[in-house]
Parts: C-alpha cells; structure tokens; sequence
C-alpha cells in the first residue's frame, strides 16, 4: 500500500472471491468505504492478483481525484437463495440443508440485526454437519433422533449450554415454520433434550472493589464508560448508544433510546450497526443524572467541543452526536470496551469479571454496592434524606436494570436498605 494515496486498501476473500476494500473520506470528511471485486477466485497465481489490484487502485485513484467515488454496501450475505417451488409436498422432499437455508431468507425480515448475523452463521454450521453426516437427507426424513445427535455433537465439541440452546432455538423456529405451512406433521425438535445447563457462580464486585475499578479507570478512555455501567447497570450497547439528544442538563435526566451492537465478518473489522428501536418498549426509560455522571458527562462535552476545533479535519466525524467518543472523535466500540476493559482489570490485579456482570455487580436481596456507591453522590439533606431534586426514581431504576425481576415488591425490598 502506497504511503502518499490519499486512501487506505487491503485485499480479503469473501464468498470465495478476492475482493479490494477501500477505506477512504468523502468531501464532508465522512470515513466510507468500498468493496471492488477483482474477479479472482480465493486461490490464484500471486502475480495476477498483484497486477488485478494495481489496477482497480489506479482507476480507483483517478476516480478519487475526479469526485466520482461513491459509497458500496458490504458484499451480499453468504447464504444462497434456494429456488423452490411453493408446494408442500415439494418443500418437502427438499433436502434438509437446502431448507435450513431456505427458512433464514423467508424469515429474514422478521429478524433484528443480531439474529441476522448470528443465524447466517448458524445456517451455514447446521447444512455442514448435515451434508457431511446424512448426505440427501431430506426435510421430511429427519428425525427427533438426528436432530439430538446434533445436540450431542455440539455439546462434545465443547459447546456450552447457552450456545447449544441457540441453535435449537433456530431449528425449532425452522420445523416451526414447516409445521405452520403444512410441509410437516410435526416438530422432530421437540423430542431432542438439551444437555444439562452448567452451573454458573456468578460473578460481582464488593463495594470496595467497586470502589477500586472506579479509581483504576480514572483518566482512561473507558472511564465514562465504566462510570455508567457501575451506577447505573445499563448495557454496554445502551451506554455506547448513548447521543447528546438523549442528556438534558436543564431537567438533569438521561434517556436510553437506542443501542450500538457490532460483529465481525471475515476479518474485515468490527461493523457497527445503530439500533433506534429497542427490545423491547420497557427498555426505553429515563433516568435522572446523578452529580457524578453530568459533571463527567458535561466535561466530555466540552473535551470533545475543544479538540474537534483544535484537529479540524482530522477530527472524526463520523459518529458525531453520539456520547462515547475518544479525543480523536473515534466511536468506543462494543468489542473494545470489553476487551479493553478486561485488559485494565487484569493488569490492576482485580478479580476477573466480564463487562456484562457490572449489570449484575451484587446477588439477589443482598446489601446493594450500587446503592452504597449512589449514596455518596446524591445530594443529603441534613435529615439524611434525599433533596426533592434527587428522585427515588433513580433507585427504583438501578434496581429493575440490575435485577432480572420487575416485581415492586422485590425493588421495595432492594430499597430498604438506604433512608429515603
């Protein structure tokens, strides 16, 4: 690659084709990028890929320089379109790799980004096995008996519950389907058992420790970051997905309104996808702003408006509005939060906790470390008691997000151990 090109490129391999990917800015300084096929297989003479390449970057330059470069859509999803016919009794006779195919394009509608992504990769593992075990097996010829030597399989290739339960989730929804469309008689998921759920210690902070990570990250690009989850136990996508539309100063209150999730494909880095609709309409939610966090969030505001003036164009722009940002303008993404975060734990010599058990920092009905940390920062009268502007709301809040329960009474119970 070229040192003085204006544009950075690498070659990669998807769908079993060599591809040139561009990483370029557009006249509004705007990061793009572009895929440009060279029409060669994964395996090729060097020679010919090299000349393919220097080729397609040439035109590519003169069409950089000229203004005529426009933005591609990554390369199509690696599930093929199955052609079938709309008979029952066709579908069928289809071959069972065929329709776990067949079943992700016509359900793909119905999915959010996240299944998207991780059913294409279920599909593919699912006709794999099945191609390799019981090649020509068809649809209407699988048994309960396949499906839970399937389960065994994963299980023994070191598979965890969770990952096993996943797929059979997918294959039930797929049988599901075929059941609902009168292609089958019945359901062969639903006489397969998943294997026994591991149990599972869970994992959380003690005040003091708490205390600690909190002092750990100081200074870091994570602070903020970690700041939000430890006192109010959101998501790390919800925290990332976090715009400045969503802070109002004036009625100090914060609202979680969409989230950022991203995946990897192929080597090609991590794709960050905006989600403006949560899960669920339970999960959108104000929160009041506690002291800490708008004095944290209020300085960030103004970092982020004197470096973006101070670096001009080469301040990133390309997540502008959104919270969680380094000096440079770059977005904090999902996979460096929790691999950064794990990093920083482990050098500090803290015990070793995921980013999603900061959502789940204390057990059940226990004295909460959360609340210990939120006293120091809420506003006292001299009673003891919270001013007006400190609602309890807030405890309620952290409560329901760190808890799997929505049930007052146990938020009641979780309360009872501060004076309101």
């Amino acid at each position: 690659m070229k040192a003085n090109l204006p544009f950075k490129h690498i070659i990669t391999v998807k769908n079993g084709k060599q591809y040139v990917v561009f990483d370029y800015r557009d006249g509004e300084g705007k990061r793009k990028r572009k895929w440009v096929t060279t029409g060669l297989p994964e395996k090729c003479a060097k020679k010919a890929l090299n000349d393919k390449v220097e080729e397609i970057v040439a035109e590519f330059y003169e069409n950089y320089l000229k203004g005529n470069v426009t933005k591609t859509d990554k390369p199509t999803s690696n599930i093929p379109q199955v052609k079938v016919s709309a008979n029952a009794g066709d579908l069928a006779n289809m071959l069972f790799g065929d329709y776990v195919y067949y079943w992700y394009n016509t359900a793909k509608s119905t999915f959010s980004y996240n299944s998207v992504i991780e059913y294409e990769h279920f599909a593919r593992r699912i006709r794999e096995y099945f191609d390799e075990k019981y090649p020509g097996l068809k649809l209407n010829e699988v048994t309960g008996l396949h499906i839970q030597q399937y389960y065994n399989y994963l299980h023994d290739s070191g598979r965890k519950y969770g990952t096993v339960r996943a797929y059979h989730a997918y294959l039930h929804s797929a049988f599901k389907y075929a059941v609902k469309m009168d292609i089958l008689l019945g359901n062969p998921t639903e006489k397969a058992q998943l294997p026994r759920k591991e149990k599972r210690e869970p994992t959380f902070y003690t005040k003091d420790e708490l205390e600690k990570l909190l002092e750990v990250f100081k200074g870091d690009r994570l602070e903020l970051v970690i700041n939000i989850a430890a006192f109010y136990g959101l998501r790390r996508g919800e925290i990332i997905g976090l715009n400045w539309d969503s802070i109002d100063f004036e009625n100090k209150t914060m609202t979680i309104r969409r989230k950022i999730t991203g995946s990897y494909k192929n080597g090609m880095g991590e794709y960050l996808h905006i989600d403006n609709e949560l899960k669920t309409e339970s999960s959108v939610r104000t929160l009041p702003l506690i002291p800490r966090i708008e004095k944290m969030l209020r300085e960030r505001k103004e970092l982020e408006e004197y470096y973006s003036e101070l670096l001009g164009d080469d301040f990133d722009r390309t997540y502008d509005g959104f919270v969680c940002r380094d000096n440079t303008g770059k977005l904090i993404t999902p996979y460096y939060a929790s691999s950064h975060f794990r990093i920083v734990i482990r050098n500090a010599g803290l015990k070793q906790i995921r980013f999603h058990d900061l959502r789940h920092i204390n057990p059940p009905f226990s004295h909460n470390s959360q609340v210990t940390l939120l006293r120091q920062y809420i506003p006292l009268q001299k009673n003891g008691r919270c001013k007006p502007s400190a609602h309890i709301c807030l405890f309620i809040s952290v409560f329901i997000s760190s808890c799997r329960s929505r049930s007052p009474a146990r938020c009641r119970l979780r309360c009872s151990c501060i004076s309101v």
